[in-house]
């Protein structure tokens, strides 16, 4: 078991990427199906390519995303959620719906 509040705990590197806030949407709109790159971005609205990218490869090289690359020309690229990720994304539930239910209370009109 990793102590996280420890300053070299490796933990602390996935605590970053999960609580990115792309990471939240990446994985739960991951959670419906598999997408394509392009997909993605357009379900994740505002989400640019660079932010999108910077959010793939951690959640790829940790296991919690898989990237699937077709064999036709020019190959198509294709995220799917691991079973490991979806654990990540069952956890961050509750805190995606605590920010859906209170978002409007914490957040004046103006910041949003």
């Amino acid at each position: 078991m990793s102590d996280v509040f420890h300053r070299d705990c490796p933990a602390r590197e996935l605590l970053g990427h999960l609580a990115g806030r792309w990471t939240v949407l990446v994985l739960t709109a991951l959670l419906t199906r598999p997408h394509r790159f392009h997909e993605l971005r357009t379900v994740v609205e505002g989400i640019s390519d660079k932010s999108l990218t910077a959010t793939l490869r951690p959640l790829c090289r940790h296991g919690l995303v898989h990237r699937a690359v077709g064999t036709e020309l020019p190959p198509s690229v294709t995220y799917s959620v691991t079973p490991l990720g979806r654990g990540a994304a069952a956890a961050l539930a509750p805190l995606l719906d605590w920010i859906r239910a209170n978002a409007d209370q914490i957040l004046p009109g103006d910041e949003r």
